[in-house]
């Protein structure tokens, strides 16, 4: 007598499926928070010289090395506020993670005679 009890027949495949799929999902959001680390490290180091380089007066100069430090095609915000320099670089949205911007902040003091440079 032949058993009819083939209701599982590729229950195993297709678990195996989506076990494959979750993992994608999960390396693929696990490289994209990676990503977003990265750039908010660079955003944060591009900020830092930048904000050291207008607090010398070289406000030019800092422009420049936000571009080559910082993240491609990222924001930057110079505010001098009397002797205060505050300087933010924003990342582009990483994707897959809804928009998130890294982004890093520094502040640093005017030399003296550095000027408005």
């Amino acid at each position: 007598m032949r058993c009819r009890c083939r209701s599982d027949r590729g229950a195993v495949t297709v678990e195996a499926a989506i076990a494959v799929c979750g993992l994608i999902a999960v390396l693929a959001l696990s490289l994209s928070a990676v990503g977003a680390v990265i750039a908010a490290m660079r955003s944060i180091d591009a900020a830092a010289e930048v904000a050291r380089l207008v607090a010398r007066g070289d406000r030019s100069r800092g422009t420049d090395a936000a571009r080559r430090l910082g993240p491609e095609g990222a924001d930057v915000s110079i505010t001098v506020n009397g002797d205060e320099v505050s300087v933010t670089v924003t990342a582009k949205p990483v994707p897959l993670l809804l928009g998130l911007r890294p982004s890093g902040t520094a502040y640093a003091v005017m030399e003296p005679g550095a000027g408005d440079g």
